[in-house]
């Protein structure tokens, strides 16, 4: 690599020239034994006008510890050294800086080595003798453009693979209800929580059965993330299956802790659910909850909270669960509105000194009382987000009307 001079034995940062050309942020490893070869590309650097720090290190080992203290942008590495030689002390670099882009450094007679290593995963190879300074900034900086063009088309496909998937989950947690010849009108609306990029667990469904009987759920599985909205699906699809077959009320819950418990990736998810049946008879709904938050009872004179039905949530006491079935009147052109936590476990402050909680959701719902289901819905949804403008928010939010068409 041209003419070589006797370089003070030492190993760490450089200082000279490079100090007065940096750019904050930018950051060189130069993996290279030989100290002229190494005060030859500091020079050619400094030459170049390529702004950079640089940092020289003589072995394997010593970049082994290097890598450990900070990634670089880009790596310059002779492939021989002291402890270690070729293509897999290339790939032991590679996965020690994955994303720093790494230039390999090779003889005059190595040329197909330098090839094998672009294959290999290098972003670019340079022959030692053959490099000018301008060559060296350019294979630097592209090298370093095509790594992070490299890593954001990766970044790009991971985030299109992960949207695909929450679709399809999204669409397992959200059926169209199952209605046959009940007159029901059902509004249902899902707002996942995105700031924290993660899919929840909620869910929720609506089946006819055999005898007339509307039933219809909502539910939520603790936790957020691909693991627990599967779960939530299994529970959806399970709840769905089970509901056609004849099983209801408490039995229908067993059966649900079961399948729960038999599916759940660890002993510490559990759920909780609310349900109701809903008589043909358009007079009455029972409710059984599993843990789960009260309900939204509307009428005529109003809208009301209220927690009828309870018992543990799924899979906090594994068949020691007990839950108690209680029986609503409904009015005419009454209605249900059954949720999830995430509508009013919201912090109304930054500081978490004040909170939404039922309270405040219901003093939301009543302002909204006159209007008719898909409009109460969405804009019970909308005031809550805007009183709740300062809550970063990662939960799911899951809501599902229900009232008897009146006119069918």
């Amino acid at each position: 690599m041209g003419t070589r001079s006797r370089v003070p034995e030492r190993a760490g940062r450089m200082t000279g020239a490079e100090s007065s050309q940096r750019l904050p942020g930018a950051l060189l490893l130069l993996v290279e034994d030989d100290d002229g070869d190494a005060l030859l590309v500091q020079e050619l650097l400094a030459d170049s006008g390529l702004a950079a720090q640089l940092r020289w290190v003589r072995s394997l080992g010593e970049a082994r510890s290097a890598l450990a203290e900070e990634i670089p942008h880009c790596v310059l590495l002779d492939l021989h050294l002291p402890d270690a030689q070729g293509l897999p002390m290339l790939a032991e670099v590679l996965s020690a800086a994955e994303s720093a882009a790494v230039v390999v450094l090779t003889g005059l007679a190595e040329e197909g080595t330098g090839l094998a290593a672009v294959a290999a995963g290098a972003q670019d190879y340079l022959v030692k003798g053959r490099v000018e300074a301008d060559l060296l900034g350019r294979a630097v900086r592209y090298a370093v453009q095509r790594k992070q063009a490299e890593q954001a088309a990766a970044a790009l496909q991971v985030e299109r693979v992960r949207a695909e998937e929450n679709a399809r989950l999204e669409r397992g947690l959200l059926p169209v209800p199952l209605l046959s010849t009940a007159p029901l009108l059902v509004t249902a609306s899902y707002r996942p929580g995105r700031a924290s990029t993660l899919l929840g667990g909620d869910f929720y469904d609506v089946v006819e059965a055999e005898d007339g009987v509307v039933h219809a759920v909502v539910g939520d599985v603790s936790g957020h993330g691909p693991d627990e909205a599967a779960l939530g699906v299994c529970l959806r699809i399970a709840w769905r299956t089970l509901v056609l077959s004849g099983v209801s009320g408490q039995e229908l819950l067993r059966q649900l802790e079961r399948i729960l418990i038999a599916e759940r990736s660890n002993p510490e998810i559990y759920a909780t659910a609310c349900m109701v049946a809903l008589d043909p008879d358009r007079a009455s709904v029972r409710v059984l909850r599993a843990g789960h938050p009260g309900l939204l009872l509307r009428s005529a004179a109003g809208v009301e909270f209220v927690e009828p039905g309870h018992g543990t949530a799924l899979g906090l006491l594994p068949g020691e669960g007990a839950w108690t079935a209680e029986e609503l009147k409904l009015t005419p052109g009454g209605a249900l509105v059954l949720f999830t936590d995430g509508l009013f476990e919201r912090r109304l402050t930054a500081d978490g000194s004040a909170w939404l909680d039922e309270e405040g959701l219901l003093a939301l719902a009543r302002r909204r009382a006159d209007l008719p289901g898909p409009e109460f819905v969405d804009t019970l949804i909308a005031d809550v987000e805007k009183a709740t403008a300062t809550e970063v928010h990662a939960d799911d939010v899951a809501v599902v009307h229900l009232e008897w068409n009146v006119n069918p």
